[in-house]
């Protein structure tokens, strides 16, 4: 932790910058899931990303910036949405064997900032688009609907939430590289919802994926696997976000419109819809389909939700080191989203790989 603090206060002097001249005016907090909320595809170092595919909870004059200094990382500015807490969701965007990490997030004046850096696999950086998520909740849902999340910082819970209002969230540490989160009163009969996991830390390479997932009646149980800029297994910090009938942000109604998928026969060439119908969730009744583009490629159909401004989150899932990214920004349009592709790989080989896709309209 006090590395972190290092790390967040000699990088905030950037962030301070970006934040000159803005008036630091609050957004009231509301009991409700979620209180704040921002995502952005960034496609730019330095500058405003892509309008369209960027959206919040703050007022309708402000955009979303990014900075990056020289030997990075990238600084992600969510205006208008400071807060202490939260969970923060980063994937590359890409057509090689990389990824993107947390570095660390917090409030800087009335701004919200997430730091994010990417690599290759073996740990060189890289600066490559990538799409980044925060989200922060308080308040209950009624069932069926649920939400949850835990930050753990690589030693203990940090910050976390559950829709269900009862026993808190719970993550039980096993071999190198291994976790189980317990997510109380979240449960459901058969697997149901969506999960994604992001690797947080602010010193070193670091992935992580969805090693296993259970549901019970009583809880939701999911297996964190992290592994280092190899496939070596690695302590670090992540996050998981666990959604049913909810947008990745935890927002509902708005948004309308929002879905999610587990692909979990990849081997399938498709189209085919995910089973159990619960892993392929449809906010508008449409039904998700998945179908190979490849080796490794896999091509992800969400119908009658795709309204700009929207925002895709892609984590692999299996005991093994491999790790997934989108290959380019997805298509919207019709009312379709078309995310082409999702991309898996072991090492830097593409690979046939299960994955967890959640995609989300802010409207």
């Amino acid at each position: 932790m006090r590395q972190l603090r290092k790390v967040i206060v000699r990088t905030l002097c950037v962030a301070l910058m970006l934040a000159a001249g803005l008036v630091a005016v609050h957004t009231s907090a509301q009991a409700a899931v979620p209180n704040r909320w921002g995502f952005a595809y960034v496609d730019v170092p330095n500058g405003v990303p892509n309008p369209t595919r960027q959206a919040g909870s703050w007022p309708a004059a402000f955009n979303v910036s990014v900075a990056t200094p020289l030997g990075g990382p990238t600084l992600v500015r969510f205006p208008q949405i400071a807060t202490n807490g939260g969970v923060v969701h980063v994937t590359a965007v890409s057509d090689g064997p990389h990824w993107c990490q947390a570095l660390w997030w917090g409030p800087s004046g009335a701004d919200q900032f997430v730091a994010v850096r990417c690599y290759r696999y073996g740990g060189a950086p890289v600066i490559i688009p990538f799409t980044v998520v925060f989200e922060q909740s308080s308040g209950v849902l009624p069932a069926p609907q649920g939400f949850g999340y835990v930050h753990y910082s690589g030693v203990t819970i940090a910050t976390q939430f559950n829709s269900a209002g009862g026993p808190p969230n719970t993550v039980v540490p096993g071999p190198p590289g291994v976790w189980t989160v317990t997510l109380p009163g979240l449960g459901s009969v058969g697997r149901t919802g969506g999960v994604q996991v992001t690797a947080l830390n602010p010193t070193q390479p670091a992935r992580c994926k969805v090693g296993g997932w259970a549901s019970a009646p009583g809880a939701q149980v999911v297996q964190v696997r992290c592994h280092n800029a190899f496939n070596v297994p690695l302590n670090t910090g992540w996050t998981l976000t666990y959604q049913r009938e909810r947008a990745i942000t935890g927002a509902a109604v708005p948004p309308k419109n929002f879905a999610y998928t587990f692909d979990n026969n990849p081997a399938n060439p498709g189209p085919y819809s995910p089973l159990p119908v619960a892993v392929n969730y449809n906010s508008q009744g449409g039904l998700n389909t998945v179908q190979t583009a490849g080796a490794g490629f896999r091509l992800i159909t969400f119908p009658a939700v795709g309204v700009l401004p929207d925002h895709v989150q892609v984590t692999a899932y299996g005991p093994g080191p491999e790790y997934c990214n989108l290959l380019t920004l997805w298509g919207t349009g019709g009312l379709n989203a078309t995310v082409r592709d999702v991309v898996c790989y072991n090492a830097v080989a593409r690979v046939n790989q299960r994955s967890l896709t959640s995609y989300t309209s802010a409207r």
